[in-house]
């Protein structure tokens, strides 16, 4: 076994076994490549990636390969879920080199760290070639080397860098017009989505356009969300079967999975959806946010109340075997029932994917739609298509399981813990707020010292204590937030402030008015970079500044209001270029231009109203109160009664005690 044999990331002990002489990143490798003058080869993936796992099979577990580079390089391997701050930086670099990047993600560094080459997947016989000419050019050319990696690492400095921006201007719908009119040409209003393949879901982009469409009463962006929604719902992206969404699909009509499932993928989904049917009030919304928490909880949930990271695409060496069905391997399960199950699903004898006979789940018509077809009440096909959806699940059980990354980070349990509770708010199930209350307080007991200093990833041992990056803080203090407004209970509110400190104190860049994604008392590595484009996950800056936003509401902090308003300005005038880069950070601007509404309820009957007034689509608010409070809002408003206070801009209304009234009142400030 190589030097990966005691680490705790899954991915890592995928090769512990390999002939390579791998090392994890750290300073017995960083030291062993400038005592012996070599070259660095730094590898990095995750559990679930698929050509990972190729790449691997092909060239790292070949003793012919493993010789090559052992031999003339010291062989670093990289989880980028545990370390993404590295990844960030070589990624940087691949895109710089060749204009694309993904995973496996392989950088050739100088001694010192600097790259000099890099790529993604490579064939076995590409790859040894590679390797011989880029120990003969370090061999041979080591100033050419040297100078080459000079250019590249001041490219990767000012890669995606961000410059501050003095003019005050007042933000307007004309901005967000701006934002959203170049990026629908990019809509796909036949299959929903962006029309191109592979299609990713991008929830927060999603997000954004359903506040949008409500606020800004855009029809356009009305229609392609509720299609998105519908599509990504029923197509083969979803598991029809278990619950939960795959990674992508690999076409551009969300058919084909690749079949990895992802924490941080559900958990956003699950906010989008959960945020849909308030919106409104799509049954089907409903069911997939159930079907998916259920999933989350038989499989992603450890017995202390953290979620595990994801799910393999593969078992058995075969991609999306768990998940696939013959025709034939269904009727030996549901017998007579099968027919039925087969329409409704799109299954057929041959099969509807490239692998022969084997058929994805995926659906078409509406229920009510295939009833009628059928002949039969739709509550009836309903029932059939549960009874068997659940003997199909069972049988799938006793599979051969996709490997689990059970590492538990705290960036995505954020996510989760915040999709939790925008599901509480959506549909008052109190099983969504007990596993959101035990995975904050998991979170608080394990992943938070003394010092508000946060881990990354837990460890019962707490080896990695301290090792954390800006989306661990914004996302979780977007998380505790969360929990504020479906509990009351200050302490979360308390606690999101006191990490926003630590994050200002350690992250925050004077100069640029951003925050860097690593803190200056952390390991210092060849650049440090700002995390700003939203993804398949926002941008930790534009979680941030959203989250300064609305803690200067709830504290009436104009510091946090002000270095809000500071991170936007920096980003205003690349939004339009690239809309859905940036929908986290349009969030943000609508809510400036619209306004936000700050309801405040005091009382006993404060739960009430908080559950009656969630029922109610009001994108950009905030709630508080309860029965006690401190909040400077709160002050001098608790009496015998309960009362709701609508403010906004510093200005209250009068107080009601009706939630009709509070309707009343926001639409007159409209």
């Amino acid at each position: 076994m190589n030097k990966l044999s005691n680490s705790s990331s899954p991915y890592l002990l995928q090769h512990a076994n390999n002939p390579v002489n791998w090392f994890p990143w750290g300073a017995e490798a960083l030291q062993k490549a400038k005592d012996e003058n070599k070259l660095i080869l730094v590898s990095i993936g995750y559990s679930a990636c698929h050509w990972c796992h190729v790449m691997e099979h092909e060239s790292f577990e070949d003793e012919q390969v493993a010789e090559i580079m052992n031999e003339h390089f010291v062989c670093i391997k990289v989880d980028r879920e545990e370390r993404p701050d590295i990844d960030q930086i070589y990624m940087s670099a691949v895109q710089l080199m060749t204009g694309r990047g993904g995973w496996p993600l392989n950088a050739v560094c100088l001694p010192d760290q600097r790259p000099i080459y890099g790529g993604t997947y490579f064939q076995k016989k590409d790859w040894m070639g590679l390797l011989f000419n880029l120990a003969n050019f370090w061999q041979q050319k080591p100033d050419e080397a040297n100078e080459y990696a000079e250019k590249l690492t001041e490219g990767i400095h000012q890669y995606e860098n961000i410059a501050f921006v003095n003019e005050h201007m007042e933000n307007s719908k004309a901005d967000l017009e701006a934002i959203v009119r170049p990026w629908k040409p990019n809509w796909d209003f036949k299959e929903g989505g962006a029309n191109r393949a592979p299609k990713f879901p991008m929830p927060n982009n999603w997000q954004f356009l359903m506040r949008y469409a409500h606020l800004m009463k855009d029809e356009e962006s009305n229609v392609i969300v509720r299609l998105t929604l519908e599509k990504l719902a029923k197509g083969g992206i979803y598991d029809h079967i278990g619950g939960g969404f795959a990674r992508y699909s690999v076409d551009d009509y969300w058919h084909v999975p690749h079949f990895e499932k992802m924490l941080y993928d559900n958990a956003q989904l699950i906010s989008l959806y959960s945020e849909g049917y308030t919106w409104c009030g799509d049954p089907l919304y409903k069911k997939i946010v159930n079907e998916t928490i259920t999933f989350i909880e038989r499989e992603l949930t450890s017995p202390e109340g953290g979620f595990y990271s994801a799910l393999d695409a593969d078992s058995e060496g075969v991609e999306g075997k768990f998940y696939t069905f013959t025709l034939t391997q269904i009727e030996e399960i549901l017998g007579d029932d099968a027919g039925l199950f087969a329409i409704y699903y799109n299954l057929t004898p041959d099969g509807n994917w490239e692998e022969e006979q084997t058929n994805i789940f995926f659906r078409n018509d509406d229920d009510k739609v295939l009833a009628e077809k059928l002949g039969i009440p739709v509550e009836a096909l309903l029932e059939k298509i549960a009874i068997s959806k659940l003997k199909v699940l069972n049988a799938r059980s006793s599979r051969v399981r996709p490997g689990l990354d059970y590492k538990i980070l705290t960036s995505w349990n954020g996510l989760m813990l915040k999709c939790l509770c925008d599901s509480y708010k959506a549909f008052d199930e109190p099983l969504y707020l007990d596993l959101a209350l035990k995975n904050a307080n998991f979170i608080k007991a394990n992943l938070i010292d003394d010092n508000n200093q946060i881990s990354r990833v837990y460890q019962k041992d707490n080896a990695t204590a301290g090792v954390a990056f800006l989306d661990d803080y914004a996302l979780i203090i977007d998380a505790f937030i969360a929990v504020y407004e479906v509990t009351f209970d200050e302490d979360w509110l308390f606690l999101a402030r006191a990490l926003t400190e630590y994050t200002l104190d350690y992250f925050y860049d004077n100069t640029t008015g951003m925050l860097f994604y690593t803190p200056d008392n952390g390991e210092q590595l060849i650049a440090r970079k700002f995390e700003v484009m939203d993804n398949v996950i926002p941008a930790s800056n534009s979680v941030m500044a959203r989250n300064l936003k609305k803690l200067s509401l709830l504290f009436y902090n104009t510091e946090y209001e002000a270095l809000a308003a500071q991170l936007l300005r920096n980003i205003k005038k690349l939004m339009a270029k690239y809309g859905s880069a940036y929908s986290n950070w349009a969030m943000l601007l609508l809510d400036d231009v619209m306004g936000t509404y700050e309801i405040a309820i005091t009382g006993n009957g404060a739960e009430t109203k908080r559950k009656e007034i969630e029922k109610k689509y009001i994108p950009n608010k905030i709630i508080l109160g309860g029965t006690k409070g401190s909040l400077p809002l709160l002050r001098d408003k608790f009496g015998a009664e309960t009362r709701i206070f609508v403010c906004v801009d510093k200005t209250c209304q009068l107080p009601v005690t009706q939630t009709s009234d509070v309707f009343a009142q926001i639409s007159e400030l409209n």
